[in-house]
């Protein structure tokens, strides 16, 4: 899957470099890890611990963690948002921005009432990249700029959402059913996160190519 980003980026005219948490963990502290690149992207994978946005894990939830990436993750956003550095995220990596910036999470969708199978791809759709259901897209804001629309066909591999939006943030995007689909920071140059997974529509989307390289071009200017 991690091959998938890369290969976006780089179609995008951007120069992949891998972080592992190792790398975070064992630095001297998160700002150096990032002196070297000029942009974030914050990928999907498993949940976040509960604990990062003050909550106890429901048992209910189906919640798997990786703690040493969250941990390594929280550390790096913070740090590119003190410094501005372009972040894109992506799944995982939209809770990720709204956690790291103090937001919460909800553990599980169908805990809500929700028919979480529509945010699950394999019940939706045959392919990674078919649309799974519509976002309704804010008019005025960066991603209607860059996708050129305010309804958007996208596809979803998520059982968790976003809760309480952290401060600084923004909605610009929602499911039907109200779930938030993307945010954004219109504060910073370029901070952006969407819930499904464009590096897996780029090959049939224009507009979901368009947003790594919007996101490319952001991290041009910051260099």
């Amino acid at each position: 899957m991690g091959r998938r980003y890369a290969d976006a980026v780089s179609a995008a005219g951007g120069e992949p470099v891998w972080l592992e948490p190792a790398d975070v963990l064992g630095a001297r502290d998160a700002v150096s890890v990032l002196a070297e690149i000029d942009a974030l992207l914050l990928s999907g994978g498993q949940d976040i611990d509960p604990q990062h946005y003050g909550e106890a894990p429901r048992p209910d939830a189906g919640i798997t963690i990786e703690p040493e990436r969250d941990a390594a993750e929280l550390l790096v956003t913070r740090a590119a948002l003190t410094t501005d550095l372009p972040i894109l995220g992506i799944c995982r990596g939209i809770q990720t921005l709204n956690v790291a910036a103090g937001g919460s999470l909800h553990q599980d969708l169908a805990l809500l009432g929700l028919d979480a199978k529509v945010h699950q791809q394999k019940g939706v759709a045959r392919t990674d990249w078919e649309p799974a259901h519509p976002v309704a897209v804010e008019e005025d804001s960066r991603l209607a700029a860059l996708l050129s629309v305010t309804r958007a066909e996208v596809n979803s591999f998520h059982h968790q959402g976003v809760k309480a939006v952290a401060p600084g943030l923004v909605v610009t995007a929602t499911a039907p059913d109200g779930v938030i689909e993307a945010l954004e920071d219109p504060a910073r140059p370029f901070v952006l996160a969407v819930q499904w997974h464009p590096e897996r529509m780029v090959g049939h989307h224009a507009g979901q190519r368009k947003l790594f390289e919007v996101f490319i071009a952001a991290a041009r200017r910051r260099k």
